[in-house]
């Protein structure tokens, strides 16, 4: 997610490691650590672990998710609840995806095993069957 943007803005490059906390994730992100807890309860896909002492650890992922919630608000307008959806969608696969995959014509659908392949897989089940013994 880091690297430019359509307008010549740029995302925050993120440091290369493991494990953020929640003032390393403010400052990167430019949005105050308040914020980012209000995220956390408004967004399900930004989950940072907690260690025992409470305090938030925010993954690489966490920190790409942070990123986008900010431009989706901030930069593109969207609401709370649009820029969930607009998460979750590309979490998802969209139902108009699969819809394309159903209606496809014979040459763009997956493969499908012909009659003799099902017979050979049904003869193999059936002496399997026959091996694992009577049914109860």
């Amino acid at each position: 997610m880091a690297g430019e943007r359509s307008g010549g803005r740029q995302d925050p490059v993120i440091p290369d490691r493991m494990f953020f906390r929640i003032g390393d994730v403010s400052a990167l992100v430019g949005v105050e650590s308040h914020v980012l807890r209000f995220w956390e309860s408004e967004f399900p896909s930004l989950t940072p672990r907690k260690t025992n002492s409470g305090q938030r650890q925010y993954r690489r992922k966490d920190v790409e998710t942070v990123i986008a919630i900010k431009r989706l608000l901030y930069d593109e307008g969207y609401t709370i609840a649009g820029a969930r959806r607009a998460l979750r969608s590309k979490r998802e696969p969209s139902d108009q995806a699969l819809k394309d995959q159903s209606s496809a014509g014979p040459a763009e659908r997956a493969p499908t095993a012909s009659p003799d392949a099902l017979q050979e897989i049904r003869a193999k089940l059936t002496q399997i069957l026959e091996l694992l013994g009577p049914s109860r």
